[in-house]
């Protein structure tokens, strides 16, 4: 895996629309955070981040794409272009063709099956034009509508990593899944 090559043309299977992530997104983004106080543990973040940090981001992205360390996909739904949420491509291992995904969604579209098609559409992208071999989820075992979504995606789950991160001190477990071509 050389580059996450920018999306020509947005993803989309109908139900939702994947972008490249722009520095346009970035009001949405903190309205979610403020509607959603939780949304920074949920990400495994220690605070909400700032528009500073969203916009530096958002600047180095491009770079980081070429270079094939991370991606941000920006989770629209067709007819509308209002970031409802984003996945983040992050934690690449080129060697061994792998990454891991992480998902979030404005609270004010969440139960509407958006996680469940974002993830596929993403899974196929990575798996496909992206050429990676593995992609990944690692999810708090308490966090049960990523799980869910992930399942409905074609993730499979493939255990429990005890208090694989820690957050506020404490030992957190976490669902590790997966998506293979042969899952797709």
């Amino acid at each position: 895996m050389s580059a996450f090559p920018h999306l020509s043309d947005p993803l989309t299977n109908g139900l939702v629309v994947l972008r490249d992530y722009e520095e346009r997104d970035i009001p949405e983004i903190l309205i979610a955070y403020q509607d959603d106080p939780r949304l920074h543990t949920l990400n495994a973040e220690d605070r909400p981040p700032t528009g500073a940090e969203l916009g530096s981001r958002a600047e180095r992205e491009a770079q980081a794409r070429r270079a094939g360390e991370w991606a941000t996909l920006t989770v629209t739904q067709p007819g509308e272009d209002t970031c409802r949420g984003q996945i983040r491509v992050e934690n690449v291992d080129s060697d061994h063709a792998r990454a891991e995904l992480a998902v979030w969604l404005a609270p004010q579209v969440r139960g509407r099956g958006l996680g469940r098609a974002a993830l596929r559409l993403a899974g196929q992208w990575l798996l496909g034009p992206c050429a990676l071999a593995r992609v990944e989820l690692v999810i708090a075992t308490d966090n049960q509508p990523p799980i869910r979504a992930a399942e409905a995606a074609g993730f499979v789950r493939e255990g429990v990593l005890r208090e694989y991160q820690r957050r506020r001190g404490h030992g957190v477990d976490m669902v590790i899944m997966s998506l293979i071509p042969t899952d797709l």
